[in-house]
């Protein structure tokens, strides 16, 4: 969609989406932690498919992996989905104004969530009930924000 990105504001987004994913917030807002590596894997796929596919959404999600110390592959195999859940429906999805993107981000990054929590549930993690979708949900409203505040870098740089 883009018609030149910017490599530099690529691999810093990436950089401070990973950082994010693993630093330190106050107890009662780690519940509410948008999903930030999925968020850029959201954006970059969508906004640029030829340089951003599967296979690197899949590599930042084994890194995630080892960043959060989770089991190896289960990040990996929810980014990659969430890649090419995006690439599948790119041309729908350029059509869409942000609200309904918004509503798309939640979809996809709920999707990336429930695996994630389905594959700890296999692994015995005791966690119980719904609160593993709010980083989607806070993901979802963000989503314009990171958007419009990527695309204003990209166009400056790129």
């Amino acid at each position: 969609m883009l018609s030149v990105i910017s490599y530099p504001v690529l691999g810093l987004s990436i950089l401070l989406a990973l950082v994010l994913s693993i630093a330190w917030f106050p107890v009662e807002w780690l519940e509410l932690r948008p999903e930030w590596l999925g968020l850029m894997v959201f954006y970059w796929t969508f906004r640029a498919p030829a340089q951003f596919g599967v296979l690197l959404a899949w590599c930042l999600g084994l890194l995630l992996d080892v960043l959060e110390a989770t089991p190896l592959g289960v990040n990996a195999m929810a980014m990659a989905l969430v890649a090419f859940l995006v690439l599948t429906t790119h041309q729908r999805l350029k059509m869409f104004p942000i609200p309904q993107q918004c509503v798309m981000v939640f979809l996809l990054l709920s999707i990336n969530q429930m695996l994630v929590h389905f594959v700890k549930q296999l692994l015995g993690a005791d966690n119980t009930g719904f609160g593993y979708l709010w980083p989607a949900l806070t993901g979802a409203f963000i989503w314009p924000l990171i958007c419009v505040l990527l695309d204003n870098l990209n166009r400056k740089l790129g």
